[in-house]
């Protein structure tokens, strides 16, 4: 039985990690979208996002880029992270989430 709460627990801890990254991703690429910023202030304002919401060792990866997609020219935010194991001290492996908002026209 504790084998399984332990499990569930771990488990619930992985995928806050990932939806915490994959909001600061999206958050930072629509910040970068905006009129004036580029993908410069997309990335520092991901990695200030993820340094506060779960660790420093979390934002070590930020990449943002402009991509373009059906015509409309959008920020797109990548973050690679170690999967955490054991709370969030130990890591498996990578996890690399992304996210993208559509880029203002100044």
């Amino acid at each position: 039985m504790t084998l399984l709460f332990v499990a569930i627990v771990q488990l619930t801890l992985v995928l806050h990690v990932r939806n915490t990254l994959v909001d600061c991703a999206g958050e930072g690429a629509r910040y970068g979208a905006l009129a004036g910023n580029g993908t410069g202030d997309a990335e520092a304002r991901t990695r200030d996002l993820v340094r506060s919401s779960l660790s420093a060792r979390f934002a070590d990866d930020v990449s943002a880029r402009r991509v373009e997609r059906g015509g409309l020219d959008e920020v797109e935010v990548v973050v690679r992270a170690p999967l955490p194991v054991v709370g969030l001290i130990g890591e498996v492996g990578d996890l690399t989430v992304s996210g993208h908002a559509l880029a203002e026209v100044p």
